[in-house]
């Protein structure tokens, strides 16, 4: 087998502990800016919404280049390797320019078109964070690319450290500007970019170094392949689309919960941020999975790539189901220090009650086998079924059922619940029928 225990192990920890370690420092960065008021705050939220969208699209170029190097790396190809990488780094620079410069130009109509009219003092705390964290936009790029050439090499620890002295840097700097010396949201930005550069540097000149997997030499020599760019272009454009539309659905979700009233609205507010982090071990399995099934199909053994993903679909439930049970007996604790009165803190636990009971049963099969089969480059059927799923079952039924019917925020589970079943039915027919192995990503 290409892959043993050991070597999995090596793969998926840190890729788990990069995760949940981005996420909590992620709520203490948050924590440190509410510290400046509800208008800074809400101004940075508005602004870190827009930088999401933005990030999926490096990240849609990213899984592109990891897909299409870990197939290269698979079949011992590595000169192809290396030009993909390089390729996937001058197309991420290109494009973090080209969006950088949109941002700078059209940044307070891109406000306005998305937000509509917010008091004056939000709208301002926005547009001075937007016109400064606009500048991060390359550093983000490279990191992610960078950060994904290593993984389809095999190697997850690098970016994992990278990550955890970035994020503490930018905790450090939002300390230093915003409290010392008194730069409010501006300097919250500041330190985002010095984070963000930090990261991308130390990634780049890491690429450099001789024996590398992938290697990229010279950055000065590097020139367009509009072939292999093309290659990697046909894995992340899907992934871009099917990326861009579960962020719209996201929102289209949370318009109906803002009809179902305050108590509703604080109670879904604690419960996704739970459910995200018992995920988020397993979509770090789901990332890692690419690189194990890339290197499996490059190698010419789709057999092995078959075996891989049922054995890490395996460890993924154990993981989600161990987590969601922990999160139940949690959640008490949470409602206590979140200050919750007795109605949201019994509809906060009755929904984590629903959850943990049938998230480990259907959400697994619906995003981690997907993740093998995409690796493969079955791009296209993910991305529909995906896109499917989201707006027919998850947005539509949640929305019948909370708006039409009347039943709450258990309603909007459930439309989650069909989300996951149905993405887990029609994925799993695709896994048994062999079809996603027969794809072809580099050679084409």
């Amino acid at each position: 087998m290409m892959f043993s225990n050991k070597d999995l192990r090596k793969l998926l920890i840190p890729l788990i502990i990069e995760q949940m370690l981005t996420s909590l420092i992620g709520t203490v960065d948050t924590l440190m800016v509410s510290n400046l008021g509800a208008a800074s705050v809400s101004g940075v939220a508005l602004v870190d919404s827009i930088s999401k969208l933005v990030i999926f699209l490096f990240t849609a170029l990213a899984t592109g280049g990891t897909i299409v190097c870990s197939q290269y790396i698979g079949r011992k190809d590595l000169r192809n390797a290396n030009t993909a990488a390089k390729q996937v780094l001058l197309s991420a620079f290109a494009l973090s320019i080209f969006v950088a410069i949109i941002a700078s130009l059209f940044r307070n109509g891109i406000l306005r078109l998305i937000f509509g009219r917010v008091d004056a003092a939000v709208m301002d705390a926005a547009s001075a964070y937007f016109a400064v964290t606009i500048f991060s936009y390359p550093f983000i790029a490279l990191f992610g690319a960078s950060s994904a050439l290593y993984r389809a090499g095999g190697n997850s620890r690098l970016p994992m450290k990278v990550s955890l002295f970035a994020n503490l840097i930018n905790i450090l700097g939002n300390a230093t500007l915003m409290f010392v010396l008194k730069w409010g949201v501006v300097g919250a930005a500041v330190a985002t970019v010095c984070s963000n550069a930090f990261a991308a540097a130390v990634m780049l000149i890491m690429l450099r170094r001789p024996g590398q997997v992938p290697e990229i030499g010279r950055y000065t020599a590097i020139r367009p392949n509009f072939h292999m760019i093309w290659l990697v272009l046909c894995i992340g454009i899907p992934s871009g689309i099917e990326n861009a539309m579960f962020q719209f659905g996201k929102l289209a979700v949370q318009s109906t919960v803002s009809t179902l009233g305050t108590t509703a609205m604080a109670a879904n507010a604690v419960v996704a941020a739970v459910e995200l982090m018992t995920s988020m071990p397993s979509q770090a399995v789901a990332t890692g999975l690419m690189t194990v099934v890339g290197q499996c199909m490059g190698a010419g053994k789709p057999e092995q790539a078959k075996h891989y993903i049922k054995k890490l679909t395996l460890w993924s439930f154990c993981i989600l189901f161990l987590l969601n049970w922990l999160a139940m007996a949690a959640t008490p604790l949470i409602t206590r220090l979140a200050g919750m009165d007795a109605e949201t803190a019994k509809l906060t636990k009755d929904t984590m009650l629903f959850i943990s009971i049938l998230k480990p049963l259907f959400w697994m099969c619906a995003f981690v086998p997907a993740s093998g089969m995409r690796a493969a480059g079955d791009v296209k059927f993910g991305m529909i079924v995906s896109t499917c799923t989201m707006w027919v079952l998850r947005v539509g039924l949640s929305t019948l059922l909370c708006r039409r019917f009347g039943f709450g925020l258990i309603g909007i589970w459930w439309g989650f619940f069909a989300d996951w079943t149905g993405r887990s039915i029609i994925f799993l027919l695709r896994y048994r029928s062999g079809r996603w192995a027969r794809q072809k990503v580099i050679d084409r």
